[in-house]
């Protein structure tokens, strides 16, 4: 079996990466934010920057095969913000909720409900190679925040084609379409169809 480390302490990722791995002989080793392991700053520019920053810097302390995730909104009304900046952007609110709303009353002044999700896969194998892996799926911002599933901006974000947000969907039907899920998949498919460096 195959072990890889996954360099993320956020709770609601590792469930998602881990149930959209489980049929795969691949066994995820994953860290808890302790003072042993600090977390480095995410200082890139770019998702993938933002990435590899993380994927490399747990390469180095666990001296294996070590893959992080960047992810985030892009919302047209707000010039595609807060991208990179995503968590750090409703941290800066009171409440989740607070920030979710000031997205909703922007949006609906300006009548631009344009949104993507974006995700990065950084896989670092050695201390000199590092694999992309990128997915994105486009949508609008709902009228107002739906469902109680998800994390995040997933109760006003709603996928191209779709009905639902994100928030209503049970983890397997957002797997099917997310951002991430997209990414995880040709992840799975390097590991599977790549000899493995492990």
């Amino acid at each position: 079996m195959q072990k890889i480390l996954f360099f993320s302490s956020n709770k609601n990722k590792i469930k998602e990466i881990k149930n959209k791995l489980k049929n795969y002989n691949i066994k995820i080793i994953t860290i808890k934010k302790n003072k042993e392991v600090s977390f480095p700053t995410e200082s890139g520019l770019s998702f993938n920057e933002n990435a590899s920053i993380k994927s490399n810097f747990g390469f180095k302390i666990y001296k294996i095969p070590c893959f992080a995730d960047d992810s985030g909104i892009c919302i047209s009304a707000l010039k595609n913000m807060p991208g990179i900046a995503s968590k750090k952007f409703l941290k800066s609110f009171k409440t989740e909720s607070e920030g979710l709303q000031y997205i909703l009353d922007i949006t609906k002044k300006k009548m631009d409900f344009d949104a993507y999700f974006y995700s990065s896969i950084a896989f670092t194998i050695n201390n000199t190679k590092t694999i992309f892996f990128n997915g994105i799926v486009k949508g609008l911002i709902s009228q107002k925040p739906l469902g109680l599933g998800g994390f995040g901006y997933d109760p006003i974000f709603i996928p191209r084609g779709k009905k639902n947000t994100f928030a209503e969907m049970t983890i397997e039907e957002k797997n099917n379409i997310s951002h991430r899920s997209i990414a995880i998949n040709k992840f799975i498919n390097y590991l599977t169809k790549t000899a493995s460096p492990l």
